[in-house]
């Protein structure tokens, strides 16, 4: 299952599989060509395919992370090997919780820019607690409750409409069901590093967002000056907005 959480909204609404590594297209001259998508809580990587198959299309080498989301430092590592791989430099991006992995695992040398979407990007001694306590109540962060294991999930009654409104309802019960939970201790954990205090960063905000308000979403890209970008879009922007996220993070290719 973990491998196809998201593949049936990928088929839906991208048309395409699985990403693979042939360049196909001549990059801009002095672009990063190496990119590392990083994937949020509760889904797995898949759900960047629609993003990661436009960035292959136009040539950039693309690695998609599987967290396990068992704690901030197993999914910082698990960011810092697909890293180790690469050659050149890399533009480092994340979804939601993956954000806060990014902030930890891209003080990398290689890792030439930071993209967020729809994503926490905490400071350092921020905790993803932290940021969910300070931040705008939403009906998606109000939803997200331990089993009896510590394990973290949004209800699924709720997960559809708080998550993925503009997804096909099929496809958002679907991942309602078929959750990845996050573990507590990884909600709890600070950052020790900000890594976009040294990096050109860029920010795409999800205006109808509601798992992470907008105004939070545009207080981070403030707090960080990231370049900014809308899309009309929910948690879920980076599947229904596929190209304009991959458009920001071609941009970030070529920050220097």
């Amino acid at each position: 299952m973990r491998n196809t959480v998201l593949s049936a909204a990928t088929v839906l609404l991208a048309g395409t599989t699985l990403v693979g590594s042939v360049r196909s297209a001549e990059l801009p001259k002095g672009a990063a060509r190496n990119i590392v998508l990083v994937h949020g809580a509760f889904v797995d990587q898949t759900s960047w395919q629609p993003v990661a198959d436009i960035l292959a299309k136009e040539g950039y080498n693309v690695t998609l992370v599987e967290n396990p989301l068992t704690s901030l430092v197993a999914d910082v590592d698990a960011t810092k090997q697909a890293l180790a791989k690469q050659e050149g430099r890399t533009v480092l991006v994340g979804h939601s919780w993956g954000g806060v992995v990014i902030t930890q695992a891209g003080n990398d040398p290689k890792v030439s820019a930071l993209v967020y979407v729809s994503a926490f990007a905490p400071d350092v001694g921020q905790s993803l607690a932290i940021l969910a306590k300070s931040g705008p109540a939403t009906e998606g962060a109000a939803a997200i409750h331990p089993d009896d294991k510590g394990n973290l999930y949004i209800d699924p009654k709720v997960f559809p409409s708080a998550v993925a409104a503009d997804l096909p309802p099929q496809i958002a019960e679907s991942l309602a069901n078929h959750q990845l939970p996050l573990n507590h201790t990884a909600f709890e954990a600070p950052v020790d590093t900000a890594a976009w205090r040294d990096k050109p960063t860029f920010y795409v905000i999800s205006t109808k967002d509601k798992v992470i308000a907008p105004e939070a979403q545009k207080f981070f890209a403030a707090e960080m000056k990231a370049q900014t970008t809308e899309v009309a879009g929910s948690h879920a922007s980076l599947v229904v907005h596929a190209k304009e996220v991959a458009a920001v993070i071609e941009k970030a290719a070529l920050a220097k």
